[in-house]
């Protein structure tokens, strides 16, 4: 819809979460053609669009991150336990961390926000 001189136009709410959703099952070039937006213009709602549902969901539904959770063994009383050394993976950026008994791989590129979700989740009480 046109509103006022120029090709300066304003998309209801519905509008853009429509053609976002469009976005992520075609080409972001193809879906910006046919609605005469500029790519630039619908990766920023796609931004947009992911900070407002990390912003607004409820802890328990989060965006979904590449993790995998695995439970530490419980050591056995009569020895002390010494620390484990690990073989280096030549460089994969990842990480590992262990809270509350749980051992958590965070992989290179997981977003810094789901990674403290899941940090604070696990620093919960149950």
């Amino acid at each position: 819809m046109f509103t006022g001189a120029g090709r300066r136009r304003r998309w209801s709410a519905e509008a853009k979460a429509r053609i976002v959703a469009e976005s992520y099952a075609l080409s972001v070039g193809d879906v910006a053609d046919r609605y005469g937006l500029a790519k630039t213009q619908l990766f920023t709602w796609r931004r947009e669009a992911r900070a407002n549902t990390a912003l607004s969901a409820e802890p328990d539904r989060l965006p979904f991150a590449p993790v995998i959770v695995e439970p530490t063994p419980t050591p056995v009383a009569a020895r002390p336990m010494r620390p484990r050394k690990r073989a280096r993976r030549g460089g994969d950026g990842g990480i590992e961390l262990e809270i509350g008994g749980v051992a958590v791989r965070v992989e290179r590129g997981a977003d810094a926000k789901t990674v403290a979700a899941v940090i604070r989740a696990l620093k919960a009480e149950p």
